[in-house]
């Protein structure tokens, strides 16, 4: 009786072993599994085609308006899970650009912008002492269904956080971010030329803080 005692006794442990041996292999087997699924974010870097990328701008006053562009000099981003999680971009001021204007008018407007014209170096960008803008990416949020890009945005030495709205495209080869129509105001910058909240008494003569930009980017992937 014992031994049949005893028997039954060995059975039931070596059964009990072999099912919590089962459980350690199938928690393990878990484990790994979750381990190999939070490490499967690759992340790529993208240079920015210059050729393919743009801003736009429009600043207005009461009497009308000008629109133009401005070239990105340089630019990376790096993207992970199909999104950019860091990023930097170039702007050359250099490359200020009018289009609705022609002649005299267009380059007299333009050199105004620039501050290559002696005297009034220090009325808008004087691309003479800062020859670049920069926007550095600060992160991505998604708000009413809209994907948010926000950054900071560096003119004339003076750094400033940015928001807007854009519409990113990632592929295997290539990133896209294009904005939609979003304003600055100038004067956070320094740029205060015509500025009725800076200055008093300029009548209809003043020129509107808002200024209208849209990004249009490109860049390939590395």
């Amino acid at each position: 009786m014992k031994k049949h005692i005893l028997n039954i006794a060995l059975v039931a442990f070596i059964a009990s072993g072999a099912v919590a041996c089962k459980e350690k292999e199938e928690k393990t087997e878990t484990t790994e599994t979750t381990e190999v699924a939070e490490n499967t974010g690759v992340t790529a870097d993208f240079n920015v085609n210059v050729d393919e990328s743009t801003i736009e701008w429009k600043g207005s006053k009461p009497l009308g308006s000008h629109n133009g562009t401005i070239n990105l000099a340089s630019g990376t981003f790096s993207v992970k899970d199909g999104s950019p999680e860091a990023g930097k971009v170039s702007i050359d001021m250099n490359s200020i650009a009018d289009l609705d204007l022609e002649g005299e008018m267009k380059e007299s407007l333009e050199a105004h912008l620039k501050g290559t014209v002696e005297g009034k170096e220090g009325d808008f960008f004087n691309v003479t002492e800062f020859p670049f803008a920069n926007f550095q990416l600060t992160g991505i949020t998604t708000e009413n269904d809209q994907t948010i890009v926000h950054g900071d945005l560096t003119i004339r030495d003076k750094t400033n956080p940015v928001s807007f709205p854009a519409a990113i495209s990632v592929d295997d080869y290539k990133m896209t971010l294009n904005s939609e129509t979003f304003t600055i105001d100038r004067t956070q910058w320094g740029v205060n030329f015509g500025s009725k909240s800076i200055f008093d008494n300029l009548g209809d003569k003043f020129i509107d803080d808002e200024i209208e930009l849209t990004i249009s980017v490109v860049a390939n992937k590395s």
